[in-house]
């Protein structure tokens, strides 16, 4: 009976070590593969950026009042229509 015992003892001792071998190997060439594929991951596709933000909303350059004045000045001297005049008139009030 020892002379089993000890048998099974050297079984469980060599099955355990090799056990524990083949998991090492297999955690250590997991990482290895992850290593070298992590680059290519890392970096996203250009196609994947996000769009650029729009401008800001450009703020009125003249004062309401002389803007009508300048394009009734234009009016005046026949660059505008009365209509062209009509249509800028109404974009500068807003309406």
């Amino acid at each position: 009976m020892p002379g089993l015992l000890r048998g099974v003892a050297r079984t469980a001792a060599v099955a355990g070590t090799a056990t524990a071998v083949s998991n090492r190997v297999s955690r250590r060439q997991a990482n290895k593969w992850a290593a070298q594929e992590a680059p290519a991951y890392e970096e996203p596709p250009q196609q994947y950026a996000p769009p650029p933000p729009p401008p800001p909303a450009a703020a009125p350059s003249t004062d309401p009042i002389q803007r009508l004045n300048e394009l009734a000045d234009l009016r005046d001297r026949g660059v505008l229509t009365d209509e062209e005049f009509a249509a800028a008139k109404a974009k500068v009030l807003g309406t």
